[in-house]
């Protein structure tokens, strides 16, 4: 079995990983955002000699709302149809979905899995605190089905007795 400072330094490189993509993927957009900038920028300064300074922001700024106008007219477009269904005629399963199949189909990795998240995250008193303050809710809950359940119970056996006749 891994100790838990191997499983620590494991999952420190996870998260230096995660972080350094969304690093690259944040200056990745800085550059894409600079260089539609710049872009625009040109486009103003190669109409400027024909259309003149203001007409030349006017038809740039122009075509910046078509893009825009463009670009939320999609976002805000309802689905085609359906996602195409796989080879078994279902259609393609949610994230949680996909999760579920891969924890039926690997029980003994995601029971090692969720071990090492457990021996890892022993020492973080918030997710100790997060986890108690879940099992409490669950154990109220529970505790209220149970007592409806002999409620249900206890009015069907009343329910089923014949009344006492009385006649004098």
């Amino acid at each position: 079995m891994p100790d838990s400072a191997w499983l620590q330094g494991v999952l420190r490189k996870t998260v230096a990983a995660f972080l350094g993509v969304m690093l690259a993927v944040l200056l990745l957009a800085a550059l894409l955002i600079t260089g539609f900038y710049l872009l625009v920028n040109a486009a103003t300064l190669a109409l400027s000699p024909v259309l003149g300074d203001a007409g030349a922001m006017a038809v740039t700024g122009l075509s910046c709302l078509l893009l825009l106008a463009l670009f939320f007219y999609r976002m805000t477009r309802p689905a085609s149809g359906k996602p195409a269904p796989d080879e078994k005629g279902r259609s393609a399963p949610s994230p949680v979905d996909a999760i579920r199949d891969m924890v039926r189909k690997n029980p003994l990795e995601a029971v090692f899995a969720a071990f090492a998240l457990g021996i890892v995250e022993q020492g973080d008193p918030r997710l100790k605190s997060l986890l108690l303050q879940g099992g409490m809710v669950l154990m109220k809950e529970a505790e209220a089905d149970q007592g409806r359940d002999t409620d249900k119970a206890e009015s069907a056996a009343a329910d089923t007795e014949a009344p006492a006749t009385y006649a004098p």
